[in-house]
C-alpha cells in the first residue's frame, strides 16, 4: 500500500511540474504574439534577414547584418541583391540600400500570423514589399521591382525596446 501511495505522489509531482513548464511556454508565446502585434500596429519594427532566395540559383546564407526597418511612414532597407537587373544606373546603382517613404501600407491578420504589404519608390526603381510574419516572429520578405528580378528573404523580427 505504501508503494502505491508513493508512486501516486511521485506521479502527481511529475504531472504538476510538466504543467508549470507548459504554462510558462504558453505565457512566453502569448507575450511574443502581443509584442509583434503592437509593433505592427505602430508601424515600428525591424526585420533581421539571415537568408536570401534569388529567383535563380540556390539559397544564400547571409553572414553580414542585413535588415529592413519600418518607422511610421518610412522604411530603411539594407538588403543584398542577387539576380538579374534589366535597367540600372551606371555602376550598378544602390539596389536595395535606401531610405524612403512608404505608400499603400496594408496590414492583415491571418490564421497564424500577419501579412504586411507596402510600396516604396526611389530614383532608381519602384519596390513592392510583401512580408509574411508568423506569430512566433519569423518573417519572409518578398520584394518585386520594376527593373530587377524579384527576390525573397527570410529572417526574424527583432525584439527592441517597447515605445
Amino acid at each position: 500500500m505504501r508503494k502505491i501511495c508513493l508512486l501516486f505522489i511521485l506521479w502527481a509531482c511529475v504531472c504538476l511540474t510538466g504543467n508549470v513548464g507548459t504554462q510558462a511556454s504558453e505565457t512566453k508565446k502569448d507575450t511574443i504574439e502581443i509584442y509583434i502585434e503592437k509593433q505592427l500596429d505602430n508601424r515600428c519594427f525591424t526585420v533581421d534577414v539571415s537568408m536570401a532566395y534569388p529567383m535563380r540559383g540556390r539559397s544564400i546564407p547571409l553572414t553580414s547584418s542585413y535588415s529592413l526597418k519600418m518607422k511610421n511612414d518610412s522604411v530603411d532597407v539594407y538588403l543584398p541583391y542577387f539576380g538579374r537587373a534589366y535597367s540600372v544606373p551606371y555602376g550598378g546603382g544602390k539596389g536595395l540600400h535606401f531610405q524612403s517613404e512608404i505608400t499603400g501600407f496594408c496590414l492583415e491578420k491571418k490564421k497564424k500570423g500577419y501579412e504586411v504589404r507596402f510600396s516604396s519608390k526611389t530614383e532608381e526603381d519602384v519596390f513592392d514589399f510583401y512580408l509574411d510574419i508568423s506569430t512566433g516572429g519569423s518573417v519572409t520578405v518578398s520584394v518585386t521591382m520594376h527593373n530587377r528580378q524579384p527576390i525573397r528573404y527570410s529572417g526574424e523580427i527583432v525584439a527592441e525596446e517597447m515605445q
